[in-house]
Parts: C-alpha cells; structure tokens; sequence
C-alpha cells in the first residue's frame, strides 16, 4: 500500500516527456476546504479582505495529536515476577561459555612475575585483573586484582619508607602477594571455578559465593590433567547477557526502592547509638579526606567505591579503587597522604564520570543502561519530589552489580520485592561510566514496540531467541 504522503500521479503521465512535447500539467489535488487564520496585513480595511473567525491569539498553545493506544491486550503483558521468572529460566537454559563472544583475549599472569612488571603489563592492555597461574603445577592460582593492589600499598604504608617501599617492590614477586595479606589479617581471594558447560544460573550463584566478583571458567586438559583457564566470568557480563537477550527486561516496571536493589541511607531512629554518621550504613568522604583514609575503607569493608560528598550532602565526585592504581602507575604509591582533591587532580582525563540514578527508577531502566553502554555501579541521589526530607541531588544510596546480581538469582522475591540487602558498595573492582549519566526512563514507544514484536505473552516462561556474543572485549576488563 502506498503511503498516505506519496505524491499523486496521473494514469495519464506515463509517458516522458520529449522536448517538443510540453511537460502535462500537474494533477489537480481537491482537499476540503479549513479555516485560514488571516494575518493582521490581511484582514486591514486596506486589504479588502476579512475573516469571520477571530484570529488565534498569539500566546496560545498548538493543538498536540494524540497518542495512538497500543493495541497490546494489557493482560497479556508480563507481570514484574513473571518477567524475572523467565529471566532465571533463561540463565538455567544458557552455559556460562554462552555469555563469551566468539573471539576474545585473556590476559594470565605466571606467579613468578614481579608485581611491577605485572602492573605494567595489566596497564598495557587495558585490564584491572587476571588469573594467576602456577608454572611448577600447571594449576590455576587465584586472581590478581585491584583488591590486592590496595592491600599492597597499605602493607608498605605501614612498614616501609618510601625508598625501602621502591626497592622492595622492583623484587616483590605475585606468589607472595597471600602473605602480605595475612599480615593485614585480610581474607585471601578464594580458588573457586566453575567449569565452562555449567548452566549460567548455577555460575551466577557462585560468583555472588565469591567476594572477588570473578569467576574463572576453568577445563581440564584431557592429556595432561592440568587446568585450562578459558575466561573470567564477571559479574557485569551476566548482566549485559541479559539485557541484550531478554527482550522481557522491560516488565520489570517496579522501582528500585521497592526491590530493594542496593543500599540507601538510614533514618536517624533506625541509625544505631553514639556519633554515626549522617549516611550510615554508607562509607562516605569528602574533598578533604585524604587518601590513605578511603583506602583503609576499600580494605576494611571491601568495596571498591566512596562517594565523595560536600557540607550539604551533594554528591560531587566518586573516588574509586581504580584510582589507586593510577597514583600507583605513577610512582606515588606511598604518598597517600594526598587528599583528594589532589588525587583527583592526577586522574586521566578520559574518565567516564558517575552514573547516578533515582530511587523510584525502574529496574527495566537500569537494564536498559547496562544495555548500551558499561556500568559497574550507580550513585543514587534524591530526585525532583526529594527523598525523606533530603532536597534533589543529595546522596540517598548506592547500587553495584552484585546487589542487581544478588536480585536476579534470588528466587525467593515476594510481592513487595526483596533484595539480598548485599553491600551496595561491593561492586566489580572497575571503573563507573558516562560523564554526568543519568537513569533514563524507558519510552512508551519502545515499550510498545516490544510488545508488538511478540515478546509479551502471557506465558511465564516466553520463547527467547538465540543469544547475541557480546562484542570482542578483553575477558578480565570487566
């Protein structure tokens, strides 16, 4: 059918024009007759001309076209428990080797290699963490992460001066990065694996088992009997699997809050006794807190990310673990007593910025970013209506992947939503996105084309198509 603004042409045109033979004239268009609005110039006595309708006055607003009504049944579209029942069938029906693309590069690190040049090495390409391999057994040997690196720079902060500190690091070898960590009393990464073939879902409740939120997929070799490490599950894979797969990501309508994704600020009577501070439970600092004091908060609690807030509780900046390996890149790596404002001042000048995010933002919206573009957690702030009496911008929160993560594989959400209550600041050791980003809202118009391509059904458990690779990215960057 041709479209309604095609321009009409005349059955008896078909013929070309020569250059004796003058052009037909063009066809004649009736449309009804509407009412024009005749400008001042026109409708003067000199003129001639009048109009009998008044003339629209100026501060009027124009006449908008209504939306068109979906022409989706409403009970057919899925309910939030429905949509998030499909996803974990969805991750049950997939092997973690599914969430690779077809080609991708690995970075492994033997445990002999010195602690500087493995830096250097991780620094090359891009990476902030690799699995570590035993030469002398052919076995794997745990991950090398940013968390070790923290805890490296403490050790040295605390015993050695900064020549002793740079003299023994040109010798300090990756094997003996676990003894450091029992002198800081610290708990070692854990070995866990999982084998590539296992279903998704399974993988999933084993890297929430892990606090170094990384999973390696490990084989055996068939002739030899040793490990074959294949790739590093990540959290943040998981997650873009899902969103580029499960169309069905957009009936998860129910806020974040009310899921309980994350961790939020207290009310003052919920707050326990003594001198707490006013964003308990959630590790803050400001522009004058010095280095060493937020990574004593990385080491301590185990996260990966401060928000740094100013005397009236905006958020203005976020200092990360990640951060620490750029003053260590370039030699101050002793000097923690910077604050950060200065830290901030040697910070590369590609950095992405701070996703922030409201607490009545949908999941599906959350979904919708991990979509298009990297995250590893979201500052939560008050929005236009405010939050419990905080004004819009101030700190209400944080989300990391492992309190999405720990939502999506818990099977136990009721009608009111239940998160895991996981600490929100326990993220993938990686570096937030998109300067000053912020959680869209997803449109009606792609809601509904959604639903007119047939992944709403009123099924729980709706047909998926086959999964899409994700694009050729470094398996440990994640």
């Amino acid at each position: 059918m041709s479209s309604p603004f095609a321009p009409i042409l005349s059955p008896l045109s078909t013929s070309r024009p020569t250059a004796t033979s003058p052009l037909p004239p063009p066809p004649v268009i009736h449309r009804p007759a509407s009412p024009a609005y005749i400008t001042p110039s026109a409708s003067s006595p000199s003129s001639g001309l009048t109009s009998g309708k008044p003339r629209r006055p100026s501060n009027s607003q124009p006449r908008l076209r209504a939306r068109g009504h979906s022409s989706v049944d409403p009970s057919q579209i899925p309910t939030h428990e429905a949509g998030m029942t499909s996803i974990r069938q969805f991750l049950k029906g997939r092997s973690s080797y599914d969430v690779f693309p077809v080609s991708f590069r690995l970075i492994v690190l033997d445990n002999k290699l010195m602690v500087k040049k493995a830096l250097g090495v991780m620094w090359q390409n891009g990476v902030i963490s690799a699995p570590l391999w035993n030469s002398e057994t052919s076995r794997f040997d745990g991950m090398l992460t940013v968390s070790d690196i923290i805890h490296l720079i403490q050790y040295y902060y605390y015993t050695q001066t900064y020549e002793g500190a740079a003299t023994d690091v040109e010798h300090f070898r990756l094997e003996h990065v676990r003894d450091i960590e029992r002198e800081l009393h610290v708990p070692p990464p854990p070995l866990q694996s999982v084998h590539p073939l296992k279903p998704l879902f399974e993988a999933s409740r084993q890297l929430q088992q892990t606090h170094a939120r990384r999973l390696p997929l490990i084989d055996v070799d068939d002739q030899t009997g040793g490990d074959v490490v294949l790739s590093v599950l990540t959290q943040y894979r998981v997650l873009k699997f899902i969103a580029v797969n499960c169309p069905i990501t957009y009936s998860l309508t129910r806020s974040l809050r009310a899921c309980n994704i994350g961790t939020y600020v207290s009310s003052e009577d919920a707050r326990p006794p003594g001198p707490i501070s006013p964003y308990w439970p959630i590790a803050t600092a400001t522009l004058d807190t010095t280095v060493f004091d937020v990574v004593h908060m990385f080491s301590e609690r185990g996260i990966s990310a401060v928000p740094i807030v100013d005397e009236a509780g905006m958020v203005v900046n976020l200092y990360e673990t990640v951060d620490v390996i750029t003053l260590v890149r370039l030699g101050t790596y002793t000097s923690l007593d910077l604050t950060i404002a200065e830290a901030l001042m040697r910070r590369s000048a590609d950095f992405p910025g701070v996703v922030t995010c409201t607490p009545n933002d949908s999941l599906a919206n959350l979904f919708q970013l991990i979509r298009k573009r990297r995250l590893h957690r979201l500052v939560v702030v008050a929005g236009d209506e405010g939050y419990e009496g905080r004004r819009k911008g101030s700190l209400v929160g944080i989300i990391s992947l492992s309190d999405i993560m720990g939502y999506v594989i818990s099977e136990d959400v009721g009608a009111e939503g239940m998160g895991l209550g996981l600490s929100a600041q326990k993220g993938d050791k990686s570096q937030s996105t998109t300067r000053g980003a912020t959680l869209n809202e997803t449109s009606e118009a792609e809601a509904d084309a959604w639903s007119r391509d047939g992944a709403a059904s009123s099924s729980t458990t709706p047909l998926f198509p086959p999964p899409i690779p994700l694009p050729e990215i470094d398996a440990s960057q994640d």
